[in-house]
């Protein structure tokens, strides 16, 4: 909490103010350049996938992510919906999400989790799921925003947080 018994304001520390808003369809090729430039094994298929990203922008069963900080792109997120009758409503996969490791990863990171969440919980989600990230650092980092092993994935149950959170 803040010296006044506030939260700090998202995306704040160390003087360094981070943003995460809603991707235009004129970050399409920013976005490209980024992942092809911080994730090198994803830039293939990003490349590929640019016009499917520009589709994505618009699509409400997706949610694609910019995160910067003074106007430079310091993280992207893609979020897209399916559904299932399985989970009880859409599963959200998290396609993509690249950060600069240039910048406070983790934070970043954080700040685009909390937000596709956000999103998540907002279109619906029963749940959020991805590929587990093989570094034991990262996947403490993704468990902090409630995600949990689920075979070779990783997932975080949007209504079983709201269930027990209303009852808390």
């Amino acid at each position: 909490l803040g010296s006044r018994g506030r939260p700090p304001l998202r995306g704040q520390a160390l003087g360094v103010e981070y943003q995460v808003r809603a991707a235009k369809i004129t970050d399409v090729e920013r976005i490209v350049a980024f992942v092809t430039a911080s994730a090198p094994a994803a830039a293939a298929a990003t490349i590929e996938g640019a016009d499917l990203l520009r589709q994505l922008v618009y699509l409400p069963q997706a949610s694609v992510l910019v995160a910067e900080t003074l106007r430079t792109m310091v993280g992207v997120a893609v979020l897209a919906l399916r559904p299932s009758v399985r989970a009880g409503g859409y599963v959200g996969t998290i396609d993509l999400l690249a950060v600069d490791q240039r910048h406070d990863e983790e934070r970043v990171t954080g700040l685009l989790l909390g937000e596709l969440l956000r999103s998540a919980r907002n279109k619906g989600c029963a749940v959020v799921e991805t590929t587990a990230p093989a570094d034991g650092t990262a996947l403490a980092a993704w468990e902090r925003h409630g995600f949990r092993p689920a075979g070779p994935r990783i997932e975080c149950r949007i209504r079983a947080d709201r269930a027990s959170a209303d009852n808390g």
